[in-house]
């Protein structure tokens, strides 16, 4: 799908959040092709209150749910090796059936995710502010 701004991206991310059976997502797509503008959104609709940072620095943030689950907002920017994420707990992390986990730059860690992850792809439209987004599964 192609978008024409950030407010039709965070529209999108909105009714994913909303209807989306999925548990697991990754992000992939060029530095600022919206993978965080997406992420913020989805969490937004998701009911996180305040501000909704990138995790770049500290490769994750977890956030607790009114409905007692938990999601967990993870950056692979600056990931090395898939060990940085397996000493972070990731593979309990993925395991809970409560969690929800929204992972930027996943393809950097590709090989720990499930085959149920869902793939969302990010690319830079025709103009500054146009976006396509593939969903995979």
């Amino acid at each position: 799908m192609i978008t024409k701004g950030v407010v039709e991206t965070r529209k999108i991310a909105q009714e994913l959040a909303k209807k989306s059976k999925g548990r697991i997502f990754a992000l992939v797509g060029e530095l600022g092709a919206g993978k965080t503008t997406f992420v913020q959104a989805f969490l937004k609709a998701l009911g996180v209150k305040g501000r909704v940072m990138s995790p770049t620095f500290v490769i994750m943030r977890n956030y607790q749910l009114k409905d007692g689950r938990k999601v967990y907002h993870l950056d692979g920017y600056r990931i090395k090796e898939d060990k940085e994420l397996v000493s972070l707990g990731f593979k309990d992390l993925i395991k809970d059936p409560n969690n929800i986990i929204l992972i930027e730059w996943a393809d950097r860690v590709k090989k720990l995710l499930p085959p149920e992850t869902i793939w969302l792809e990010f690319e830079h439209g025709k103009n500054s502010k146009e976006r396509i987004i593939k969903i995979k599964k």
